[in-house]
């Protein structure tokens, strides 16, 4: 169904994603709250289990449910330290996990991305793999998966290379 619903919004895939049984997926650009409904129906369509984090106040009656069904992981965002040991661990104890994040941590335009991801793939030991949500060309585009130097501002350079030409929902 939810490729069938895709289909009939005229988006269309780019790429295939990687065959991995864990990975920390960089989705961008993010510019609007269309993204999760987008995010989500590309999961489906896809047939993956892909786990997210989101601020700890989606994860409240009534929605809690739903989010946690999605494999949601609430974040509070004003306590931050921990966060990344947490879902480290969590890779660490389950055999598979796809983990999707935004490198902007944002809807709004940075200059500079938050390496969070960057922190996790490389605590966890593994891939990251870019996904453009291209709202402009309305494509999802998929990359194969990544290992990260350690160079946290060379791996950034790289990825958001590899994302260039690709339009937000709300561009800029």
């Amino acid at each position: 169904m939810a490729r069938w619903l895709l289909a009939r919004a005229r988006w269309q895939f780019a790429g295939t994603f990687p065959d991995v049984p864990k990975a920390v997926i960089i989705v961008a650009p993010h510019s609007s709250n269309w993204d999760f409904p987008l995010g989500v129906a590309v999961m489906f369509a896809l047939g993956l289990r892909i786990s997210w984090l989101g601020k700890h106040t989606l994860f409240r009656w009534p929605l809690s449910p739903m989010m946690r069904w999605l494999d949601g992981i609430p974040v509070r965002r004003d306590e931050g330290a921990g966060t990344v040991a947490q879902v480290v661990a969590l890779f660490r104890e389950r055999p598979r996990m796809l983990l999707a994040l935004s490198p902007e941590g944002t809807r709004k335009a940075v200059s500079r991305w938050r390496m969070g991801f960057a922190h996790i793939a490389t605590g966890a030991g593994v891939p990251v793999v870019p996904v453009a949500f291209d709202w402009g060309r309305r494509e999802v585009r998929m990359g194969a998966a990544v290992e990260l130097t350690g160079d946290t501002a060379a791996d950034e350079a790289s990825l958001r290379e590899w994302f260039a030409g690709a339009t937000g929902r709300n561009p800029g």
